[in-house]
């Protein structure tokens, strides 16, 4: 189950789980939009490719709340 990452790790933007716009890696590195778009859809972490992330809203997220631990290094 993916972690759900709550901000985008170049720029520290919220990516709040039930909302599109995040990018993640396999490792599930997150970006959001322009941050992917600016690193050529490129994790500048692994070198893996940043795909759309799912989105998770409902019971789902009730039942699987996003994490809270923000990566942000700023």
């Amino acid at each position: 189950m993916l972690e759900m990452r709550p901000d985008c790790e170049r720029c520290g933007v919220d990516l709040p789980a039930g909302a599109p716009g995040a990018f993640i890696c396999s490792f599930e590195c997150t970006f959001c939009a322009p941050c992917a778009e600016a690193l050529d859809d490129r994790c500048p972490n692994c070198g893996g490719e940043l795909m759309d992330r799912p989105t998770r809203t409902g019971k789902a997220l009730a039942n699987n709340p996003a994490s809270t631990e923000r990566k942000f290094r700023g």
